[in-house]
């Protein structure tokens, strides 16, 4: 199976005793960068989904045909493999077993589901999470729907900075026990949290967001986590790219003053030109 050995360089990375940084992708061009610079695993966060197919904030508006279908473009473009999060698995623990299936067709090599209220609940400002049992519920579902047995589930909760640590404790405790693959943590606050996360569970450990203090990668591999995001910059810095060569021209300056700009040779090797002239070659009898 041609996505399979992009679920077992996960399945890697996580029985491995390192920690490594993955690269923000979102699309064709973004995964075939990360791919070609080296990175051992790609994630592709629902905010960053939701804002290069919507336009829109991260607020669940995003739906999982969209966000199946993306990740369906990145896996024809590239073979790095890629974590996505799948939110709260658009809706109850039934749509967590359908949103499986999608995205293991799509060649997905890993996925999360949490334990977040999504949508955000009517007159509710503060993030709320859904109970312990219905989280138990969907991690089931999850590992229910997966027909690939290489593909990696993982739990997520970001009861840290919702509820507590001992809430956040109980939750990956009992979402560990229904047998899914890693554990991801938002919301963590500092290394005695971590620390209390690390001795109450067994499963590898993948963090969110996290301060200063938890950016040290032989500390955190020491503390079993094998995954640690830094964050969407690359989003941003397209969104900033895009803005100030748009604004350049709408004022007036001419397209070979413009600054910043891929060269051709770099747009070349993203669009992999070099392999498609051997294919017209062959296929089409054109000259190289």
């Amino acid at each position: 199976m041609a996505f399979r050995s992009r679920r077992e360089k996960l399945r890697t990375i996580l029985s491995s005793s390192a920690c490594v940084h993955p690269g923000s992708v979102y699309d064709a061009i973004s995964i075939r960068i990360a791919e070609d610079l080296g990175f051992p695993l790609g994630m592709f966060g629902g905010s960053v989904a939701s804002l290069a197919v919507l336009g829109d904030p991260d607020v669940t508006l995003i739906t999982l045909t969209e966000l199946a279908e993306q990740m369906r473009r990145m896996s024809r473009t590239a073979t790095l493999p890629v974590l996505v999060d799948a939110d709260h698995g658009y809706g109850n623990a039934l749509n967590v077993r359908r949103t499986v299936q999608e995205l293991e067709t799509a060649g997905a090599a890993g996925l999360t589901i949490e334990d977040t209220l999504l949508p955000a609940a009517f007159g509710e400002a503060r993030t709320q999470l859904i109970s312990l049992e219905e989280g138990v519920g969907k991690m089931k579902a999850a590992l229910d729907g997966r027909s690939d047995p290489s593909l990696v589930i993982m739990g997520r909760t970001g009861a840290a900075s919702i509820s507590s640590l001992d809430d956040t404790i109980r939750r990956a405790q009992a979402y560990e026990a229904t047998g899914i693959d890693a554990l991801f943590f938002t919301g963590i606050k500092s290394r005695a949290e971590l620390d209390a996360i690390a001795a109450a569970t067994r499963l590898p450990i993948v963090l969110g967001g996290a301060p200063d203090e938890l950016n040290a990668l032989d500390y955190l591999a020491g503390q079993r986590v094998r995954i640690a995001l830094q964050g969407h910059a690359p989003i941003a810095a397209a969104t900033q790219a895009v803005h100030d060569t748009l604004k350049a021209l709408r004022e007036g300056t001419p397209p070979k003053n413009l600054k910043g700009l891929a060269s051709s040779e770099l747009t070349g090797r993203v669009m992999r030109e070099a392999d498609m002239k051997a294919r017209s070659a062959e296929f089409l009898g054109l000259k190289k």
